[in-house]
């Protein structure tokens, strides 16, 4: 290798060139470039760091959202296992489909109530053109909603006595 002597005494420390009038540059890194190395790292390592804040922050969000959608979930499958005859006469005894039935819905005491709504639905919506789902409501057909109280995060289905 040129620039380099081979000897066990310098084995440690890197040589310059033997050749008269000639100083040849050894490989390796001056500290200058190092710094500059390490301050372009932080120049475009801060804003990607940044970047990341608002997934981290947004984590907590979709937590929330996904246990909430779970629970609303698990409400409906609990709702939907009930025989359709039971829906339906519960459906018949409100007979409103903006309130909650007190027989489905969680208890008041409980935070994050889910609220459960039943209704007969007018499937073909052949009333006389006021096109209201809820009005003119055919036998067999049943609007579940289940909705968390005070949040307005709910999920709306069909069921059929059919099904």
């Amino acid at each position: 290798m040129i620039g380099r002597k081979h000897t066990a005494s310098s084995t440690h420390a890197p040589q310059m060139s033997q050749v008269p009038g000639k100083y040849q540059r050894i490989a390796g890194l001056s500290y200058i470039e190092v710094l500059i190395a390490i301050a372009l790292i932080m120049v475009t390592l801060i804003p990607a760091i940044e970047a990341l804040g608002p997934a981290v922050q947004g984590s907590g969000l979709h937590e929330s959202q996904t246990s909430r959608q779970y629970a609303v979930r698990a409400k409906l499958e609990n709702i939907l296992a009930q025989s359709f005859s039971t829906l339906d006469n519960e459906a018949q005894a409100i007979n409103d489909h903006t309130v909650a039935s007190t027989t489905y819905s969680d208890p008041s005491t409980e935070s994050e109530r889910r609220l459960v709504f039943l209704s007969r639905y007018d499937g073909d919506n052949m009333d006389p053109a006021d096109n209201d789902p809820f009005t003119g409501t055919d036998a067999g057909l049943l609007w579940i909603r289940i909705e968390l109280e005070e949040t307005g995060y709910a999920i709306e289905t069909l069921t059929s006595e059919y099904e």
